[in-house]
């Protein structure tokens, strides 16, 4: 349910949402920003002190005229937990308004104990993360859960995914809801590490990017104009499940030929455990093991130049090259940031994908198009989804753009920095959502 605030409360969220984007700011800098009158400024203002829900912080440095006081947000008066996930791990965090993760741990995935054991394990591990961090659920403004499914983002539903067969039609909204009271935001995975490279990541600041997610799935977050694609049913990016090959193998989506099923971590894995098997000689298997080998292993073992892990990369490059030749064909991107799980495969791997979209996609499109890898590790997701939770929450209608914002709608990396009127590139009418509202009310 939407909750309907007062005036007052409403003014103050508009006061914190521009203070969020733009500060530090003066109390004058917030008037000329909004349709907030002085006095009433003064007021709340003072008010949200008292509150310690902002921090003065110094004066300006202008040359002429009175030096204004300025304000910030004060990042430890409400949290974001968030929670990660694949078919390998669970990574689960609280993150300050800022947002820093002040607490975060990451273990296996219970696939075991099927839906409801996942189920199960993602409260739990959030419930694990407040404990720690010694942050109370009454303090939270919000949850997020980055899902590796594919999720109605709307309504907070994943409706199935390729990579953990008994995840369908999983409520995650409502679920996370009852258990904690909190307003929850449920987004894809790589729609969360999207929004995380392109606003304090590799993708900052760029207008029309895509984001490659790589693991057991392959997805692909779209960013184009400055704003972030869902799609009808939210379903935009499912790159993996593009079709690469005639007659390739069987997809676990039902078809077959499917960038994921030849190119992902478990078809990596796959070719080198066949080449071993066939006699083959490899660095990755310097313990002796074969079940120990990683996909790690195998890209760093071609970064070396390791003949069979060579040779394997270079098969994935030329697959991948392909699916991106089209996306840059479709969305004429200025830049490709991929998951940084892929850095450790060497500027090698950046160098043969970047041929085969040179050589597929239209010159005009890809004559200047930088490709390069991600900047955030294994907490993107979680970082990603505790970002989309702010801006919810400080999503507010009446804010008015200044005259430099006017234009195309652009994101912006965060607090502070021109640029951001909202992560689906306009500012929303109609009421705040039951994010706007105060941490704990």
């Amino acid at each position: 349910m939407k909750q309907v605030l007062s005036n007052s409360n409403r003014n103050k969220l508009i006061i914190e949402a521009t203070i969020r984007r733009f500060g530090p700011i003066s109390r004058v800098q917030i008037h000329e920003l909004t349709n907030v009158r002085k006095t009433t400024i003064s007021v709340l203002v003072r008010e949200l002190l008292e509150e310690k829900r902002l921090l003065e912080v110094g004066k300006s440095n202008n040359p002429l005229g009175r030096k204004q006081v300025l304000l910030r947000i004060n990042e430890g008066h409400g949290y974001v937990a968030g929670v990660e996930f694949d078919d390998e791990r669970v990574v689960a965090g609280v993150l300050d308004l800022s947002p820093h993760i002040l607490y975060r741990i990451c273990e296996p995935t219970n696939l075991q104990g099927g839906l409801d054991g996942l189920i199960q394990q993602l409260r739990s591990c959030v419930r694990k993360v407040l404990l720690q961090a010694k942050v109370p659920v009454e303090s939270l403004i919000g949850i997020g859960v980055a899902d590796p499914g594919f999720v109605n983002s709307r309504l907070g539903i994943t409706l199935t995914s390729s990579i953990i067969d008994f995840w369908k039609n999983v409520p995650l909204k409502r679920i996370f809801e009852e258990e904690f009271c909190v307003p929850t935001l449920v987004e894809s995975r790589t729609r969360a590490k999207t929004i995380a490279e392109r606003m304090h990541g590799a993708g900052e600041k760029v207008d029309n990017l895509i984001y490659v997610d790589y693991g057991t799935g392959i997805g692909a977050g779209i960013v184009t104009d400055g704003r972030l694609l869902y799609g009808q049913d939210c379903g935009a990016g499912e790159l993996g499940h593009t079709h690469i090959v005639r007659g390739g193998p069987a997809c676990r989506c039902g078809s077959i030929g499917c960038l994921e099923a030849i190119a992902s971590e478990g078809a990596i894995k796959s070719r080198m455990m066949k080449a071993l098997s066939e006699g083959a000689h490899s660095q990755v298997l310097a313990d002796g093991d074969p079940k120990g080998i990683t996909v790690r292993a195998i890209l760093s073992a071609a970064n070396s130049g390791d003949k069979i892990a060579c040779n394997i990369v270079a098969e994935v490059a030329q697959y991948l090259g392909l699916a991106l030749a089209n996306l840059v064909n479709l969305f004429n991107p200025s830049d490709i940031v991929l998951d940084k799980t892929l850095e450790v495969a060497g500027n090698g791997l950046l160098h043969q994908i970047h041929q085969v979209i040179r050589r597929q996609a239209l010159t005009s499109s890809s004559e200047h198009l930088a490709l390069r890898f991600g900047k955030i590790g294994e907490e993107c997701g979680l970082l990603g989804v505790a970002l989309l939770v702010l801006e919810k929450h400080f999503e507010i209608s009446a804010f008015r753009p200044p005259d430099f914002l006017t234009g195309p709608y652009r994101i912006s990396k965060g607090p502070g920095v021109p640029g951001y009127l909202g992560i689906n590139g306009r500012t929303e009418n109609g009421p705040v959502s039951d994010f706007g509202r105060e941490a704990g009310s």
